[in-house]
């Protein structure tokens, strides 16, 4: 029911690019550019900058988007909510979660989710816990779900799971069965996470607590995701901090171990992270069907 030019101008406008959006909406370029026009010509401005093959937006169009954005999510509540009387499940679910949570978390949430409610799509975006909070706040995304720690006013967060963070090597590495203490990190070769890691934070900010710097220890690499570090410590001497729900096949196929630091250990929570306010119909849905 979106209004079907905006739905083209949007579609370019997110894609930056005439032709994909013309492929994704299935409609001719010239098509797309006819649609772009009529706007243009019914507001009076010019919502787009071409330089050759490549589009910008200009100022208008960058305040277009925004409202487009937020009447397309409109449309979006009010088609569910409609269904709801209905007693009908439709509409469009765009979660937003960070690496851990999206590779090794959600996979079966959302197969199960399917089952059950089959006309409601949904799209998942995968970034760190920082770029996940940006696409939130920007409207790009229903609702996040996060590793980090730093909470922010703008948003309402919510307890979604536990979880723990480990010291984690090779089964076949030589301090693999035994208890080290947090002045032995020191002497280790460690890979962590990139900057931007909600993952990153948690460890960083443990470690703080008990006087341990971060930046003084011995960083071989930083590698962007959990997947990554996993590999890499299969082919090395090196330790790594990671969740444990990313290390399970690895700890029952013993290729992983968990290394122990005496009188230490990092739990935390993973955490819904929502817009400030009432949510939608089709967000309570989903939070409803996760926590049971």
């Amino acid at each position: 029911m979106f209004d079907y030019r905006l739905k083209v101008f949007h579609t370019a406008a997110s894609r930056l690019s005439f032709t994909k959006a013309s492929e994704e909406l299935h409609i001719s370029q010239p098509a797309v550019t006819k649609h772009i026009k009529e706007i243009e010509s019914q507001l009076g401005t010019k919502l787009f900058d071409r330089k050759g093959t490549s589009v910008q937006l200009t100022q208008s169009g960058k305040v277009l988007y925004e409202y487009a954005e937020k009447i397309r999510n409109l449309y979006r509540d009010m088609e569910f909510e409609i269904s709801q009387i209905n007693e009908q499940h439709k509409g469009k679910l765009i979660i937003g979660a960070s690496t851990s949570v999206a590779q090794y978390v959600l996979p079966e949430i959302l197969a199960t989710f399917n089952a059950y409610y089959q006309e409601i799509k949904i799209e998942l975006i995968t970034h760190n816990t920082e770029i996940i909070s940006e696409l939130l706040k920007e409207g790009k995304i229903d609702l996040g779900i996060i590793e980090g720690e730093s909470q922010s006013s703008f948003f309402d967060y919510k307890i979604f799971k536990a979880d723990e963070i480990v010291l984690t090597a090779k089964t076949d590495h030589p301090l693999a069965h035994k208890t080290l203490s947090l002045k032995d990190l020191y002497d280790l070769n460690l890979i962590f996470r990139e900057q931007g890691s909600g993952t990153l934070e948690f460890i960083q900010n443990r470690l703080k607590e008990k006087g341990i710097n971060i930046a003084e220890l011995n960083t071989v690499m930083q590698l962007g995701s959990s997947e990554s570090i996993k590999n890499y410590l299969l082919h090395s001497d090196c330790m790594a901090f990671l969740s444990i729900s990313t290390i399970l096949n690895e700890l029952k196929n013993n290729t992983l171990t968990i290394v122990d630091i005496k009188n230490f250990s990092i739990e935390r929570n993973f955490h819904f992270i929502l817009p400030k306010g009432e949510q939608s119909e089709m967000i309570k849905l989903f939070l409803r069907f996760v926590k049971n």
